[in-house]
């Protein structure tokens, strides 16, 4: 029997930005994500909407992005293994302080 196992990749929100953008990041990132699962955090998604609701975007577009991410993407959920991982490193990082954001996005890919 032969096994259709994909990797799947955790996107920091940066990613997400430059490869859902017209900018010619994006050109440099999809040869690496090609044939990937696509995941992302709730940090991604919370980062995302947040950018949405700064921009002011309206309702009908903030339900497309919606939609595209769950599409686009798998999104990992809160679980207790992030939270101990977030502060470990926020622990480990003490010396050279680390975002929340940017830890809870570390915690989700290594759990």
């Amino acid at each position: 029997m032969i096994l259709n196992h994909r990797e799947e990749l955790v996107l920091d929100t940066n990613i997400v930005t430059y490869i859902s953008s017209r900018t010619d990041w994006k050109n440099e990132y999809l040869p690496i994500l090609f044939g990937k699962i696509l995941c992302i955090g709730f940090m991604t998604v919370a980062e995302l909407l947040e950018s949405a609701y700064h921009r002011q975007m309206s309702v009908k577009n903030l339900q497309r992005l919606k939609e595209e991410l769950s599409a686009d993407y798998k999104i990992l959920p809160f679980s207790e293994r992030i939270c101990d991982l977030f502060a470990q490193i926020r622990y480990e990082r003490r010396n050279r302080p680390i975002s929340v954001p940017d830890a809870l996005i570390a915690a989700t890919a290594l759990a």
